[in-house]
This record gives C-alpha cells, sequence and structure tokens, in this order.
C-alpha cells in the first residue's frame, strides 16, 4: 500500500479510538450548563439550603398609640370576618380583619418603662368601656357572633401587656368562649394566662418583645411552644399582674 494510504488509515483509526474513548462506560457527558459530569450524577447546580423554608412572616402594623381620650373605631363590615379554630377547637381571628397591631408608645428600648414597669400599666392607657362596648358591638356583626354578650371577650390579639395597640380596630376582635365554656359564666380565655406568661418571659428577658408580638399575633394557641416558654416557669408575673382581659 503507497505510503500516502497508509498514512490516512492511521489518522483515521485515531480518531475511532478516540470516540469511542469519549462513549465509553464510566466516561462522562456534557450538561445543559455546559459542565461535565459523571454518568449517575445529577447535572443540575446544588439546591442551596432554604430554598424550600416558608417566607417571614409580614412585619406588624403600628397603630396610633395610647391617647389622653379615645374614639370608637370604625369596625369592618358585618359578615366580613370568619373565625377559625384550631383542631382542638380554639378559636382565632380572621387575619385579614385582625392581623394585631402594636403601639408606637412600647419597645425593646423602654419595657422597663412601659410594660414591665412595677405597679403596672396597661391600666393607664386602656380605652373606657363606653368605647370599648360601642365596639365590641359592632364587632359582633364583623364576625357574625350570635352568642351571648357576656361570654365573649373584646379582645386585644396582641394584649397591651405585649405592647399591643389599645385601640386599633386592626387589633381587636371578639373572642367567642374557648371549648367547656358554660353559657352565661362569662368568658373562658386562656388566652389570657398566655398572655401573661409571654409578658414575664419578655420582662426576665428571655424573649424580645418583637418575637412575642409575632407569635400571639400569628396564634396564640402556639405562641408558647414557639417561643421555648414552659408554663412552669414563667407562671408568676414579675411586674405586672394584671392580665389583658377586657
Amino acid at each position: 500500500m503507497p505510503a500516502p494510504a497508509r498514512g490516512a488509515l492511521a489518522i483515521a483509526a485515531a480518531v475511532l479510538l478516540a470516540a469511542a474513548a469519549g462513549c465509553s462506560s464510566g466516561g462522562g457527558h456534557t450538561a445543559k450548563d455546559g459542565s461535565h459530569a459523571k454518568d449517575g450524577a445529577h447535572s443540575s447546580a446544588p439546591a442551596v439550603a432554604g430554598d424550600a423554608a416558608q417566607p417571614a412572616p409580614a412585619k406588624i402594623v403600628t397603630g396610633s398609640g395610647p391617647k389622653s381620650s379615645y374614639d370608637a373605631q370604625p369596625q369592618p363590615a358585618a359578615g366580613s370576618c370568619h373565625y377559625r379554630y384550631t383542631a382542638d377547637k380554639q378559636p382565632l381571628p380572621d387575619p385579614n380583619c385582625t392581623p394585631g397591631a402594636i403601639s408606637p408608645a412600647v419597645n425593646q428600648g423602654n419595657i422597663n418603662d412601659t410594660i414591665c414597669k412595677p405597679g403596672g400599666y396597661t391600666s393607664t392607657i386602656r380605652p373606657p368601656v363606653n368605647i370599648t362596648g360601642k365596639e365590641k358591638a359592632d364587632n359582633a356583626k364583623s364576625y357574625g357572633y350570635t352568642g351571648p354578650m357576656g361570654d365573649a371577650e373584646y379582645d386585644h390579639l396582641i394584649s397591651l401587656q405585649l405592647g399591643g395597640d389599645p385601640n386599633d380596630p386592626r387589633n381587636l376582635w371578639i373572642q367567642p368562649p374557648s371549648p367547656g365554656h358554660v353559657p352565661g359564666k362569662g368568658p373562658n380565655n386562656p388566652k389570657d394566662s398566655v398572655e401573661t406568661h409571654l409578658h414575664t418571659a419578655i420582662c426576665k428577658g428571655q424573649v424580645t418583645l418583637a418575637a412575642a408580638q409575632q407569635a400571639i399575633a400569628t396564634d396564640w394557641t402556639t405562641a408558647e411552644a414557639k417561643l421555648g416558654i414552659s408554663k412552669g416557669a414563667t407562671a408568676a408575673p414579675t411586674a405586672e399582674a394584671d392580665a389583658d382581659g377586657d
């Protein structure tokens, strides 16, 4: 065979060997992004930690704060608010009507002069009954509450002892009785004790004001567990004994 022909055959053989090596078992493949990955390995980029995490809750709105005198606030339209219930039938407010609102007068830096002040704080900023009574009646229409008014509490979702706004309609709802209630016996509201436990934890420096406000606004029935608060460890209030029952 002439020399030029032998040279051409040698070049063709080399090309075939190279192609065979690239397709052999254990070789690689080109990923869509141009990277080289081993067979059997994922070619996509690794997942970033937190990709599946839930978004952070929206910041709680700030109300107008305490006033020297209060006016009855307009309530949501009749029938526009709807209760939610936990698995064990504890009532929760409608987040569209009652998302919670905080007072601008209370912050982490002044808790010792406000909510943790010896001698109490909430009684000095609470709206009078002639105001809350009208609001409660109107809010009952908002939520479609038809039970005895004396068995329901007009409740600050973020209680006054946790820095909640005193009279912002976004922070108040007519809270129906909890399971086990005896009709005509007045409110039976375990939320009040949760509020006091959180207040004590704030004043002891166990949790921050903002964390407690967010937890109670999200779901009062799970607030203590979310914050890692032991009921037994915080049962005794440190500065203020009055709960936010109103």
